[in-house]
């Protein structure tokens, strides 16, 4: 018999052990090692004296067709998968529990039904009627999609593997599948491992596109199979806000396509709904003539995005002012703070700073310096920003704004939009077009910004007029008698 080998494995990056212990070296999270078996099922002493069978070689000078892809009909999702699912691809796809996974497969494996594919959509946490129910209520279950409810991987390959090949295949989710090949249980970092390796086998064999949708942890990472990122050919995070209509798709890995490029869709009644323009939307609810607030024009990929920084500086009563940034990295607003208060005098060390990418959109780009320093300043010295402008620029340790790539693309989508003037570093005049229609202002330095915008307005709690000695109403006066 073959001798059982026991591991504590952990259960989010997959590490492991020779024995138990409380935090994990290697993440740095505690409580998540738990027994394994990493024994397989066939002895080691059969595993050695296989041998293994020879393969051809090829030369780096044949040619190679190009990958065909299969649209979804969605353009949104074809954006970020690089214009379509290509032939024998994995994807795997993470969201929040409730954030809209489902429900954007459902849709996209019915457009493909519907387009004439044969299209199968395996769920191992509802029931059949639960799937019907959900594509009852998109107007959807006219659609001809195959559909089951199984968790054996070798049942699952097994029946895909008669008949025709399917042209996609949603697998919702991996942490429900398990395979005979392993002992542990549905749900572990082994289980998972062995089951996504059986499927990406299968994939690659018949040609079948199969997308994986994998649970993610209160952090946002996706849960357990932290190997499995490395394994299929592209990621794919589907965020949002409770709070808000809107989902973003985000490709993280893609061996096929970009990984910068984003797409947008609304939340409605009858499921999700492609947004062409996310500008429109990050701003429909713009709050104009408030101080603390501005535009910036931002690039996701190919696509330029107009969205709403908001920014809140306020008094502190604590011994250390509080920083919380929501949609853009703390450490650029730190090092803003510190050229703001180095360069430009802006005195921040006694206030607590606020600052809010409206709409809930995650900004990756250093462009946005030069958007959030004009709301930080804004909003100190209670002065209302142009509403008809946008800001965009980098800014440098030494207080110079730096220029940002593809400025006229910013320019048109903000012209488009009904803007008339724009914030812009020097260097960049040269790049723009001419035919936006745009009043450009040009600034070289963070100085010359500050100055501006600091002689519009004053600081929260100083009147423009002389005070009043007696300040109490005279409602609440006690009278003469």
């Amino acid at each position: 018999m073959a001798k059982t080998t026991l591991s504590f494995v952990c259960q989010n990056c997959g590490a492991a052990y020779n024995r138990w212990q409380g935090k994990c070296e290697s993440c740095g999270e505690w409580n998540t090692l738990a027994e394994e078996d990493t024994s397989g099922s066939v002895p080691v002493s059969i595993r050695s004296k296989r041998k293994g069978r020879t393969f051809a070689l090829e030369s780096l000078a044949g040619r190679s067709p190009d990958a065909p892809r299969l649209s979804s009909g969605m353009t949104e999702l074809d954006r970020v998968t690089g214009g379509g699912f290509v032939r024998g691809s994995v994807l795997l796809v993470g969201g929040d529990p409730g954030i809209g996974k489902s429900t954007l497969l459902t849709q996209a494996t019915s457009l493909l039904a519907r387009a004439g594919h044969r299209v199968v959509y395996i769920s191992g946490e509802e029931a059949v009627a639960q799937v019907r129910l959900r594509a009852e209520r998109l107007g959807l279950s006219d659609a001809p999609v195959q559909l089951a409810a199984e968790t054996s991987v070798e049942d699952i390959v097994s029946t895909l593997s008669e008949g025709a090949v399917p042209r996609l295949i949603v697998i919702d989710s991996i942490q429900t599948m398990w395979t005979d090949t392993v002992e542990s249980a549905p749900g572990t970092v082994t289980q998972v491992r062995a089951s996504a390796q059986a499927l990406i086998r299968f994939a690659k064999k018949t040609g079948a596109a199969i997308i994986l949708v994998g649970h993610v942890t209160k952090d946002g990472q996706i849960a357990g199979p932290r190997v499995v990122e490395h394994m299929v050919d592209g990621v794919m995070s589907f965020e949002g806000e409770g709070s808000q209509q809107f989902r973003i798709l985000r490709a993280v890995k893609n061996r096929f396509g970009p990984t910068d490029e984003i797409g947008v869709f609304e939340m409605t009644g009858l499921g999700l709904r492609e947004v062409t323009n996310p500008s429109e939307l990050f701003l429909s609810e713009r709050d104009l003539g408030t101080p603390g607030t501005a535009v910036f024009a931002g690039i996701e990929g190919t696509r330029p995005v107009l969205v709403e920084l908001q920014a809140l500086v306020a008094p502190t009563s604590l011994g250390t002012p509080r920083r919380a940034v929501v949609g853009w990295d703390p450490g650029r607003l730190s090092m803003v703070l510190a050229v703001l208060e180095a360069h430009c005098g802006v005195k921040l060390s006694g206030h607590d700073v606020y600052l809010n990418v409206a709409g809930g959109l995650r900004i990756n780009e250093p462009a946005a310096d030069l958007a959030a320093a004009a709301a930080l300043v804004s909003s100190l010295v209670n002065a209302q920003l142009p509403t008809d402008a946008v800001y965009f620029g980098e800014i440098s340790l030494s207080g110079v704004v730096r220029p940002v790539a593809q400025t006229p693309a910013r320019l048109k989508e903000a012209a488009k939009l009904g803007f008339q003037r724009a914030v812009l570093p020097e260097s960049a005049r040269g790049e723009t077009s001419g035919d936006a229609g745009l009043s450009l202002n040009a600034v070289n330095s963070l100085t010359t910004l500050v100055a501006e915008i600091a002689a519009r307005g004053s600081r929260r709690g100083e009147s423009n007029g002389p005070a009043e000695k007696n300040a109490t109403p005279a409602r609440f006066r006690r009278g003469d008698g």
